[in-house]
């Protein structure tokens, strides 16, 4: 009777074994049948990632080209304020040399009326 006890303990080892080993072969069955597919899926995550990385570029190709235009447009504005500050700070000394010569005009004629005078009161 021992000897039947363990002849059913060693059978439900091989049994085990066994069925570990089917298991085993399953799962590379299995592995092996679902290759093509893991492949498939990882070129359609590539080729999600390489559209990604594509509108990620443009985005910023787009917004390198925005940045470069405002900041044409700013050296533009930056420009034209300076030739007006420019054209008004000329006009502006332009006046005031008009008016330094009305001024000296001004004071010659006062002087020649001084002088004129002056000598009508010697006469």
């Amino acid at each position: 009777m021992k000897n039947g006890k363990n002849n059913d303990l060693i059978d439900r080892r091989a049994a085990a074994a066994q069925a570990k080993t089917a298991q085993l072969a399953a799962y590379r069955a299995a592995q092996n049948a679902a290759e093509p597919a893991k492949a498939a899926r990882a070129a359609e995550r590539m080729a999600i990632v390489a559209a990604r990385e594509e509108r990620h570029l443009a985005r910023a190709r787009l917004k390198l080209e925005e940045q470069e235009r405002l900041l044409g447009e700013a050296a533009k504005q930056q420009a034209a304020l300076a030739a007006t500050v420019q054209a008004e700070t000329e006009a502006g000394e332009k006046e005031r040399i008009a008016r330094e010569i009305e001024d000296e005009a001004g004071r010659k004629a006062d002087r020649d009326r001084r002088y004129a005078n002056r000598k009508a009161r010697q006469a």
